[in-house]
């Protein structure tokens, strides 16, 4: 699977951003998928994850706490795309975003859970 991370850029405080992510090598659908963020010295963190999309299954979506409510996750299947929606951005949302893959289609936000990560990209949010 490769996975290839694109949309970042520069925008200021409580403006929107949509990031993209192409996958490509797997069947699609049975991947649980995830955006990670990495500021600088900082750890990584998952902040949005979607299961599996399988059809006979409800697609389960989970946030960090620091991005409920402002950023959402979603993923087309006809286009093996995942999509991270990004509201009232904050200065401190300015990172690296990574997408990332766990074969077991969950919705973890547990980084070991994650098998595959993609190149990022850069957001950064001025004030």
């Amino acid at each position: 699977v490769q996975l290839q991370a694109s949309g970042g850029g520069s925008v200021q405080v409580g403006e929107s951003l949509m990031l993209s992510c192409a996958a490509s090598g797997a069947t699609f659908t049975h991947l649980g998928l995830g955006w990670v963020r990495q500021a600088p010295g900082k750890e990584r963190e998952i902040v949005a994850a979607i299961s599996k999309d399988i059809g006979w299954m409800d697609v389960t979506r989970n946030y960090a706490d620091s991005v409920k409510s402002r950023f959402t996750i979603s993923r087309d299947n006809n286009k093996n795309m995942v999509y991270l929606q990004m509201n009232s951005l904050k200065s401190e949302d300015t990172c690296v975003y990574y997408c990332a893959a766990d074969y077991w289609g969950t919705a973890s936000l547990k980084m070991d859970d994650y098998e595959l990560w993609g190149q990022g990209t850069l957001v950064t949010v001025s004030s």
